[in-house]
């Protein structure tokens, strides 16, 4: 027997190290209880950051890039706060409507400043990709969905659905680039959904064109009377508690050579991860999928392709976020936020930074997002 098999072996009765899906009982319940307590120090100094405690954002980033490599190298298991955290839930979708009002039915004027909002890329909340020289936050969003373009392999007169489709950003760049593409957009927000019903009466939008056609609705319940080309997805599988269930749902609505593009943040360790902070404040009931758990659940779809987008393309992103909302404090600070502005304020910041730093550490080479190419099977 190899020293390496020795090794794990006996790791498996090592708490707080290692792969926590392989530990006997006792490690894995110590693992778990001390996942607890570093998740109440975090929540705890988050909630203090909230509340006035000053933390130079130079002291914050230090300590995350001095304890986030140990955890992502040695002790993954203590990034899953929570057990639900670890598998897949019940729902589809989870605490939907809760982040709704949280996240997504913020004042518009403060997304639009944060995000930008150009005249072919609408607000997009999510990666940017700036390896191939964006300048700029326009720039490296577009180049995002240039991305999506080549990997999904859009045609012209492909009818797509995207799910999750925020805004219109995405929708309206494509359509932008191929006049007999047809766009069906599913959202649950009723803020951007209002924001989207806007952009299809500006003769300005491709939204406009008539081949858009949006439903305010949840996933749980769609139905559509037709079957699509290709669905794409970007960034709402982080709030999808069930794949198999989820990808059963994609399947039945491609038609049978169709091909599905998934899009999300996820992180090469062994189990999932999520943050008590951001499940608290941010994204209820959010979780960070591991890399290969798309892989791993192909009875409906399967996945032919996948790529692994390097962090430091969120990294970038988030901190172009962080200036924008610094830099129009003047603009933003007068809006509704059903709270406190300067609680928010500080919440706001405490968030952008927090993800900001976390997706630089070990060069980005842990926490990033996947990008999946699936197919009917």
């Amino acid at each position: 027997m190899t020293s390496t098999k020795v090794f794990s072996g006996f790791q498996k009765h090592i708490p707080i190290t290692g792969d926590i899906s392989l530990k006997d009982p006792i490690a894995y319940k110590s693992t778990r209880l001390m996942a607890g307590v570093l998740n109440g120090i975090h929540v705890a100094s988050a909630e203090a950051y909230m509340n006035g405690v000053e933390i130079p954002d130079s002291v914050f980033r230090l300590l995350l890039h001095s304890s986030m490599p140990i955890l992502f190298k040695h002790c993954p298991g203590l990034l899953a706060p929570y057990e639900w955290v670890l598998d897949e839930s019940d729902s589809l979708a989870e605490s939907s409507q809760e982040l709704m009002k949280i996240q997504y039915d913020l004042p518009q004027t403060m997304l639009n400043l944060m995000l930008g909002d150009w005249e072919v890329i609408y607000p997009k909340y999510s990666m940017g990709f700036w390896e191939n020289g964006a300048k700029n936050l326009e720039e490296c969003q577009m180049h995002a969905i240039d991305l999506i373009i080549e990997r999904l392999e859009i045609a012209d007169g492909d009818h797509i659905l995207d799910l999750g489709c925020g805004w219109g950003c995405v929708a309206n760049y494509i359509m932008s680039k191929f006049p007999n593409v047809r766009f069906t957009g599913l959202n649950l927000s009723h803020q951007q959904c209002e924001y989207i019903r806007r952009k299809m009466q500006d003769s300005q939008s491709y939204l406009s064109s008539g081949r858009f056609t949006l439903y305010e609705d949840d996933l749980n319940r769609v139905e559509f009377a037709e079957k699509f080309d290709k669905i794409l997805s970007v960034g709402l599988f982080e709030h999808v508690g069930n794949l198999t269930n989820s990808f059963q749902k994609l399947a039945s609505l491609l038609k049978s050579d169709g091909k599905a593009f998934i899009h999300i943040i996820t992180v090469r360790i062994p189990n999932n991860m999520s943050s008590g902070f951001t499940h608290k404040y941010i994204f209820p009931h959010g979780r960070y999928w591991n890399y290969d758990a798309i892989p791993n659940h192909n009875r409906d779809l399967k996945t032919v392709d996948r790529w692994y987008v390097n962090g430091m393309n969120y990294h970038k992103t988030l901190n172009a976020w962080l200036q924008r909302f610094d830099n129009y404090q003047d603009r933003i600070k007068c809006l509704d936020y059903g709270m406190n502005y300067k609680k928010f304020r500080r919440m706001w910041r405490f968030y952008l930074l927090l993800l900001g730093t976390i997706f630089a550490t070990c060069d980005g080479e842990y926490n990033g997002n996947g990008q999946y190419l699936m197919v009917r099977t």
